[in-house]
């Protein structure tokens, strides 16, 4: 499946992140995040990217680069800065396409209850969605391998997301702002 646009938004009524995923095949997958869900693997995820960073960029032909050696926070930093370069590539602009052809995980978001990451060759990151609901005959499933610079580009629209949910202690000043006087949320999109 080739990822074509992302939209990632916080839906306060429902308390939980939607992420919506078109294909350019015409399909789009749909997710809910929650808050269970999104406390532990935020951290996770941004060390899963700074882990691929160092994959992709910490061997330099037959030299290993000081990135290869670094420690976590470095690492970490790193991660941030190629996040902030690879930003400036994206169209965030482009209004998500909402008419997709094909919906194969239904009409409703399957609601995540577990993520894995598997790294790839060459810096991509395998992410496995997984929901297994109580009642529920057969888990609805789902995976996605994206490239570093698109993973880039889905943490930014995540961490967004989570600066307006307000779940993270040291969220964006957006979310501490009264609900009354802060504007509509709108989803931010990636192409």
């Amino acid at each position: 499946m080739q990822v074509h646009q992302f939209s990632v938004s916080y839906v306060q009524e429902q308390d939980r992140i939607l992420v919506r995923i078109n294909t350019t095949a015409g399909e789009e997958l749909r997710v809910w995040f929650t808050r269970r869900l999104m406390l532990p693997l935020w951290p996770n995820l941004n060390k899963a990217v700074a882990d691929q960073l160092q994959r992709e960029k910490g061997a330099q032909g037959n030299v290993k680069s000081p990135l290869a050696h670094a420690d976590d926070l470095t690492r970490q930093m790193m991660a941030d800065f190629d996040r902030q370069e690879s930003l400036g590539k994206f169209d965030f602009k482009t209004p998500y396409n909402a008419r997709p052809s094909l919906l194969p995980l239904g009409e409703d978001p399957l609601v995540v209850t577990q993520v894995s990451m598997t790294p790839i060759g060459k810096g991509s990151l395998r992410l496995n969605f997984e929901e297994k609901l109580p009642g529920q005959q057969a888990p609805r499933a789902f995976q996605v391998t994206l490239a570093l610079q698109t993973l880039h580009g889905l943490v930014h629209l995540l961490e967004q997301s989570l600066g307006r949910s307000g779940w993270l202690p040291d969220a964006a000043p957006a979310a501490s702002t009264p609900a009354a006087t802060s504007p509509p949320d709108r989803p931010r999109y990636l192409n």
